[in-house]
């Protein structure tokens, strides 16, 4: 066939087809994710792809990377200010105070897995359009419920199959740490202030502890002999954050604490942490992480509840499963192939195809007009388990044909019997 496009049009770079190959691979790690959410009492929640801009710049932080660079803005036909969502918490704790479902018993245990968008510079299992699991839990400051969610977690890599993966974790503390922290962030970085990236000059009295977030390689190495959060908690930080460590070694979840770990969003308190997993291409192995956040609610307009979560790049995720050469278990197998021979026999096909299919086989004819030897080689390609030949002439006998492809043996049968027939040969496999 031979035609010549008007236009051509490529994706938007950051962008990816997920072709049907692959979204089988993407349709199992999702259900995995929700069969590990039922495990632990999780229901899923979906929000809004775009949310009012000011939600996430209250929410995520004005001072972010996110808000500040990365966030897909636009203005719509009212005039009103609308973001693409580039996380899911901000909109959850949305839905969770706007639907007063801080009026319910508590705690409220929700996951969401849906698109992302940032505008960053695409790299292996990093895009502009991404995916993300995640897990919010309110009403409860438990040091329990941080453990159990971070478990969460390594239980769905688990299932997965995915080896190798550790927790980095680390307390930002409550507001008497962070006020402290901030004075002492700020006495060392101001004799460095001229030697730092412009980023990290425009953040040293707004939002020092984002500093400790930069890419910028200068003020990295700076940012390395920076006094460690660890020692500036309040009591009650301290304790959280030991009943935390105390609660993961109970639950056999391996981890390592990193002082530097500060996560790229303001909400935080408390905890935070990383699954990091060696990933050859893609930043600091990252594959997802969480934390936190006590104040979140009530900073929209809920009442002074607090909540805990993680989000897991789920492009990321089928990277790691990739480099660690885990099967992804893909249904390709047809089971049943109906070849028709003759014009009445094609049109009572179609009836015993539609039976096939309402009784749940999964089954498939040709609609190329093929040969009955090519027809033969594409039930090949669709992995079919049995082959079916239904020709005039049977079709008045009413008989049909039946090869097994595995063991070549050939039947033919009554047609009121085809459908039993192929439904309990399926069964035994």
């Amino acid at each position: 066939m031979k035609y010549q496009a008007a236009l051509k049009y490529s994706i938007p770079r950051g962008t990816d087809d997920i072709l049907p190959a692959e979204a089988e691979k993407w349709q199992w790690i999702e259900e995995m994710a929700r069969k590990t959410c039922h495990l632990y009492g999780y229901q899923e929640i979906r929000t809004p792809l775009f949310e009012h801009t000011e939600l996430f710049q209250r929410g995520v932080g004005e001072a972010t990377d996110i808000v500040e660079k990365e966030m897909y803005t636009f203005q719509d036909r009212g005039e009103r200010l609308l973001s693409l969502r580039p996380e899911g918490t901000a909109g959850v704790v949305r839905s969770f105070v706007e639907k007063k479902v801080f009026a319910e018993p508590q705690p409220t245990k929700w996951y969401y897995i849906g698109p992302m968008f940032r505008y960053e510079n695409p790299q292996a299992g990093r895009r502009r359009q991404f995916h993300q699991f995640g897990v919010e839990v309110f009403g409860s400051a438990d040091p329990a419920l941080d453990a159990e969610v971070i478990a969460l977690g390594i239980h769905y890599f688990e299932a997965l199959g995915l080896t190798r993966v550790r927790v980095e974790i680390n307390s930002v503390g409550d507001p008497e740490t962070r006020a402290r922290y901030r004075k002492k962030l700020i006495d060392y970085f101001e004799p460095y202030k001229e030697q730092l990236a412009r980023e990290a000059r425009d953040r040293l009295y707004k939002n020092p502890l984002r500093i400790l977030d930069s890419k910028d390689p200068k003020t990295k190495e700076i940012a390395r002999n920076a006094p460690s959060i660890l020692d500036s908690l309040s009591v009650a930080a301290e304790q959280h954050f030991g009943q935390v460590r105390k609660y993961l070694d109970v639950l056999e979840v391996p981890y390592v604490v990193n002082d530097r770990l500060v996560r790229g969003l303001d909400y935080y308190t408390h905890t935070a942490f990383e699954y990091v997993v060696d990933i050859p291409g893609a930043q600091a192995g990252s594959i997802g992480g969480g934390g936190r956040y006590d104040r979140l609610i009530g900073e929209f307009g809920g009442p002074d509840l607090p909540g805990f979560g993680f989000g897991i790049g789920m492009e990321r995720v089928l990277l790691a499963l990739e480099e660690q050469n885990v099967e992804i278990p893909v249904q390709k197998r047809l089971d049943c192939y109906l070849i028709t021979l003759g014009e009445a026999a094609k049109a009572a096909g179609m009836k015993w195809l539609e039976a096939l299919r309402r009784a749940g086989v999964k089954a498939d004819r040709d609609y190329m007009n093929r040969k009955m030897k090519a027809q033969f080689k594409q039930a090949d390609r669709n992995g079919a388990r049995f082959v079916a030949i239904l020709g005039d002439d049977e079709l008045k006998q009413g008989k049909i044909n039946v090869k097994h492809q595995e063991s070549g043996k050939q039947e033919t049968i009554d047609l009121d019997q085809f459908i039993s027939y192929i439904k309990e040969n399926c069964r035994r496999g």
